[in-house]
């Protein structure tokens, strides 16, 4: 009776060993899969980040091309019609006067 005691504590030993390396087996491959997964996380995310700053400096660039373009233009404007810029100038002289001065 005592032999086949030790040899089902033995037996249940054994199965006990076997599923505890099973286990940390299994926690190691989802460790390592959950890293795999993390690290391309980070990939897409970098990738992301270089796409949405490059179309940020092109809006960037955009911007400061159509600025220059309108400053070119109205210089250009001014320099040809030197009388109707100082009408346009007089005209909104007086539209901000009389606005600033009106009563309501």
């Amino acid at each position: 009776m005592a032999d086949e005691l030790r040899s089902s504590v033995r037996s249940m030993g054994t199965t006990i060993k076997e599923t505890a390396g099973q286990m940390a087996d299994s926690t190691k491959a989802a460790a390592d899969g959950l890293k795999n997964r993390a690290a391309d996380a980070a990939e897409a995310v970098q990738d992301n980040y270089g796409k949405a700053l490059d179309v940020a400096k092109d809006g960037a660039e955009s911007a400061k091309d159509a600025a220059v373009a309108g400053h070119d233009f109205i210089k250009k404007f001014m320099d040809e019609n030197p009388h109707t810029t100082t009408a346009i100038a007089l005209g909104i002289g007086v539209l901000i006067g009389y606005t600033a001065t009106r009563r309501t």
